[in-house]
């Protein structure tokens, strides 16, 4: 795909995945989706198949209590694009900024590692919202 299509095919993940359009989410994913969330974060570990995206989503944004993603900007080489994002939270708490990385296989997603350039604003939000 040519970075144009990755950015467009992102946005349209973004879009599917915000409004929980799950059938498109899957049809835009490989079978053996692999999603790799670093240790020490809530979410942390290997997450694999084609429902993958649905589930580490619902878990994330209900436990973080995501309010928004703000994308910053994109970049793209070879079958490869980074998304630099801001997650933000309720409560007036810090957002956490981020980079996704997406590795496509064809013109599906096979591998999403996103990276946190600070992880405290993350567990911080685990913890501001566990009890609500």
């Amino acid at each position: 795909m040519t970075p144009q299509q990755m950015s467009t095919f992102i946005d349209e993940l973004y879009a599917a995945s915000g409004s929980g359009d799950w059938d498109k989410v899957a049809s835009m994913v490989t079978d053996d989706l692999v999603i790799s969330e670093a240790p020490g974060l809530p979410m942390e570990g290997t997450h694999t198949g084609k429902d993958a995206l649905k589930n580490l989503y619902l878990d994330v944004f209900a436990m973080l209590q995501v309010e928004s993603l703000e994308m910053v900007e994109r970049t793209f080489g070879g079958d490869h694009a980074c998304c630099i994002l801001k997650m933000h939270y309720g409560k007036g708490l810090e957002p956490a900024e981020l980079v996704e990385m997406f590795r496509f296989e064809g013109r599906k997603v096979a591998e999403i590692k996103p990276f946190y350039y600070d992880p405290a604003p993350v567990r911080a939000a685990a913890a501001a919202f566990s009890g609500s």
